[in-house]
C-alpha cells in the first residue's frame, strides 16, 4: 500500500462512569449513554485507572494497549478510547454482556 493511503486503525470511543473500591471488578450497567464500571481499586496512584482499562480490555477482547483514558483521568466519568474495534463492533460486544 502506497505510504499515502495508510489506513487508521479502526476506533471507538466510550463515556464510563467509574466506582472505586467496589466489592468485585464489573461492567455493572449502562447508565444513559455511560457505561457504569466499579473496580476494586482505589482511586489513589491511578490504579482504579488501570483496573478500568483491564477489565475493558478483557471484556472487549482487546489488548490493554487498545484501552486508552482520553479524558477524565482524575474524575469518575471517563472518556475511553477503544483501538481496533468500530463503533458497531464495540456496541455488539457491549451488548453480549448485558
Amino acid at each position: 500500500m502506497p505510504a499515502d493511503r495508510v489506513r487508521e486503525p479502526r476506533e471507538s470511543r466510550l463515556t464510563v462512569e467509574v466506582r472505586p473500591r467496589a466489592a468485585r471488578n464489573e461492567i455493572a450497567a449502562q447508565a444513559g449513554a455511560a457505561l457504569r464500571v466499579r473496580v476494586t481499586a482505589p482511586p489513589a496512584g491511578g490504579a482504579a485507572n488501570e483496573a478500568v482499562r483491564a477489565l475493558l480490555a478483557r471484556v472487549l477482547d482487546r489488548p490493554r494497549s487498545a484501552v486508552t483514558i482520553l479524558r477524565g483521568q482524575s474524575a469518575r466519568t471517563k472518556l475511553i478510547r477503544v483501538t481496533g474495534l468500530s463503533p458497531d463492533e464495540l456496541e455488539a460486544r457491549l451488548a453480549a454482556l448485558r
